[in-house]
């Protein structure tokens, strides 16, 4: 069994308030988790309106397909316009 796991930080530059911020990053929580099957949580910057950390995880046999999972969910908030991805690690746990 492989566990890996993914910080990603994301600035939201449209974001006026928390408000704005937490409709966005539920949003994007929301269609992750559908879409791919992993846990993501919000873990860093809370209180910031601008700017937030995701916490992703995900269970597999296989290393290379958690990883490549991984890699899927990052390119898929790339992709979103309402956010810019700043920075990403991913590991083994």
């Amino acid at each position: 069994m492989v566990v890996m796991t993914s910080q990603v930080q994301i600035y939201l530059s449209e974001s006026r308030s928390l408000k704005d911020k937490r409709q966005v990053v539920k949003s994007l929580k929301e269609r992750i988790r559908n879409r791919f099957n992993v846990a993501v949580a919000e873990v860093d910057y809370q209180d910031l309106w601008q700017r937030s950390t995701l916490g992703l995880a995900t269970i597999s046999t296989e290393a290379d397909h958690a990883n490549q999972t991984l890699d899927q969910v990052i390119r898929f908030i790339e992709q979103d316009l309402r956010v810019q991805v700043l920075d990403h690690e991913t590991e083994e746990r």
